[in-house]
């Protein structure tokens, strides 16, 4: 019996093939709690390990090295985070009148619908206070998933800054370990990716940083010419959120718009509109390719489809994570001899346009011929 007569048939492959992503995904989605925390700590203490290194050569304890990398990033989060809360008390201090100015613009809209499209506002309130019982009705599902969310976030506070600690501290135990795994010349390769890897997400995460900073300079600055109100505190949220490829930013207009049209004139959420439209072109042509997208060679079509399936995966967490994941997986398939196929899908070296690389025309031609 010859060695091809063993060959499975192309339907059972991808069935195979089908069937194990299936199996993977639902094994990510079922171990998301362990999974997510694990990962940002990888990445955080990957980001974190030249000042551990930088400590450490400076003849520090190597734990205090560690203890004190930690409590840096933690001040750093904490201080936004206390900014940004402070900025939200102020903001329910002021909230009665906002939604004072709310309603009032809201009874205006009302008022021009039924002008405009000839509906009696009876009919209108109607329909809007059916849209408030329907609300109410699922009013403590929310409640219930609100109050799961901040549980997690609670236990990721927690669990965090401990996963790093343990990664950080047994960094040469697991780096021998995957050596030991892997010898010989595929030792070699497993250096190189592992390198390529660490020097990524660093890099990648701090260009994260510097765009994140630049466009909430830009958005608080253009905000406050503009006069809305918390201008700074849009201008944190929107940078956190734009973090978030492609979605981030449009989620983030909603506020400063609704601002915009409760406390000023109309056009002042067409200039919004307009300003938040500026800022993402500005990002995206000379922010990001020059501070991230650098870093990270990931073309358009494959992130928004990895940044949708992280999201229905693990939600916001998902979002974030599904870019320097599917980089890492990129220099992972670059170095596989049978998986550079999938690396080159992955990243942006775009074909010209005249390259040939199926004949196209005379498969056509020769269909004419019969």
């Amino acid at each position: 019996m010859n060695s091809s007569s063993l060959k499975s048939p192309l339907y059972l492959k991808l069935a195979q093939i089908i069937m194990g992503l299936l199996a993977f995904f639902y094994i990510l989605y079922i171990g998301q709690s362990i999974i997510i925390p694990f990962l940002l700590a990888t990445i955080v203490g990957i980001l974190l390990n030249p000042m551990v290194n930088f400590l450490s050569a400076r003849g520090l304890n190597r734990i205090i090295a560690i203890l004190l990398s930690i409590l840096a990033g933690t001040i750093v989060i904490g201080g936004v985070l206390f900014f940004i809360g402070s900025q939200l008390v102020m903001f329910s201090d002021s909230f009665p009148q906002f939604k004072e100015k709310f309603d009032g613009f809201a009874q205006d809209a009302i008022n021009w619908i039924s002008q405009t499209f000839n509906l009696s506002k009876p009919k209108i309130q109607e329909l809007i206070e059916n849209a408030k019982n329907e609300g109410f009705k699922n009013g403590a599902m929310v409640v219930t998933k609100t109050l799961g969310a901040m549980g997690s976030v609670f236990t990721l506070a927690v669990l965090l800054p401990v996963y790093i600690f343990l990664i950080l501290f047994y960094k040469p135990l697991l780096l021998e370990f995957i050596a030991m795994l892997f010898q010989d010349v595929k030792k070699n390769l497993v250096e190189e990716v592992l390198y390529e890897t660490k020097t990524l997400i660093q890099s990648y995460l701090i260009g994260l940083l510097i765009e994140t900073v630049i466009v909430a300079a830009l958005i608080s600055v253009g905000l406050l010419v503009l006069g809305i109100e918390y201008a700074i505190l849009m201008g944190i949220i929107a940078a956190i959120m734009n973090l978030i490829p492609y979605i981030g930013n449009l989620i983030a207009m909603v506020f400063p718009i609704t601002m915009a049209l409760t406390t000023k004139e109309p056009s002042y959420a067409i200039w919004v509109i307009v300003l938040f439209s500026v800022v993402q072109f500005v990002d995206n042509n000379l922010i990001v390719p020059k501070i991230v997208a650098s870093k990270v060679k990931v073309n358009a079509l494959i992130s928004i489809i990895v940044v949708l399936i992280g999201g229905a995966l693990w939600g916001v967490a998902g979002m974030f994570l599904s870019i320097p994941l599917v980089a890492i997986l990129k220099v992972i398939f670059d170095r596989i001899e049978e998986l550079k196929p999938f690396g080159f899908l992955i990243g942006d070296n775009q074909p010209r346009v005249g390259k040939v690389i199926f004949s196209f025309k005379g498969m056509n031609k020769k269909n004419k011929e019969k």
